[in-house]
């Protein structure tokens, strides 16, 4: 038995040999197109971290800067300065076409869309706010409940019940979900879907009863079954 398990031994030692000697042969025979290849990657590595450092990285630097006086102008409801600049500072559409690939370019998008909202232009505060690709838990479902509240001032309701919905779901909380659900409820209440109406409320019972929504949403409920009853 002993003697088995050393001639087992000996023959997986000569296959690992035998693989071993194979990989050095094909290291050997393709060294230069292997070397080559190893080296275009390293160039790669070194172009996108040059690239980081010396691009990317100053020009949001540069971007950060340049929003800085309009976002006091936002925090000000001074909108359109904020938009277009007062002649000395950018507004958000001069960050857009200048810093437009950037971070701060991106939330100058959702800055111009609000304001488009708040200066009475619909069309494009949906525009701009449609081109905001945002990740952060609260900013995403505002810029998607600011184009529902948009779209229900072009008359609407059946698109902005689909916005405020989405903006619900973007990304649950209890803070902007039962806001934008209630919000939804009465928009499908004006195109008289009174069974997506009641969804809403209903979720906003069930999942965030102690919110303010959720503090007066049974009337809301009690109003759509009447409906859904006739």
């Amino acid at each position: 038995m002993a003697k088995e398990n050393v001639q087992k031994d000996e023959e997986r030692l000569e296959q690992i040999e035998s693989t071993l000697g194979k990989t050095e042969m094909f290291i050997e025979e393709h060294q230069k197109p292997i070397l080559i290849v190893l080296a275009a990657i390293i160039v790669v590595v070194l172009a996108i971290f040059g690239l980081r450092k010396f691009v990317f990285e100053p020009r949001e630097a540069e971007a950060q800067t340049a929003i800085f006086r309009a976002e006091q102008l936002f925090e000000n409801d001074d909108y359109a300065t904020a938009l277009n600049g007062d002649g000395n500072n950018a507004g958000f559409l001069d960050i857009i076409n200048e810093y437009g690939g950037t971070k701060t370019g991106n939330l100058a998008r959702y800055y111009a869309g609000i304001c488009y909202l708040n200066t009475g232009d619909f069309d494009n505060a949906i525009k701009y706010l449609g081109e905001f690709k945002g990740k952060d838990q609260i900013v995403k479902p505002l810029a998607k409940g600011a184009m529902g509240d948009a779209y229900l001032e072009l008359d609407n309701a059946a698109e902005a019940a689909k916005c405020y919905e989405k903006a619900a779901k973007e990304s649950a909380n209890s803070f902007t979900s039962p806001m934008f659900l209630m919000k939804a409820g009465y928009a499908y209440e004006m195109v008289e879907n009174y069974e997506k109406a009641l969804e809403m409320y209903k979720i906003i019972k069930s999942e965030y009863p102690n919110s303010n929504e959720g503090f007066s949403v049974e009337k809301n409920i009690a109003y759509v079954e009447a409906k859904l009853a006739k």
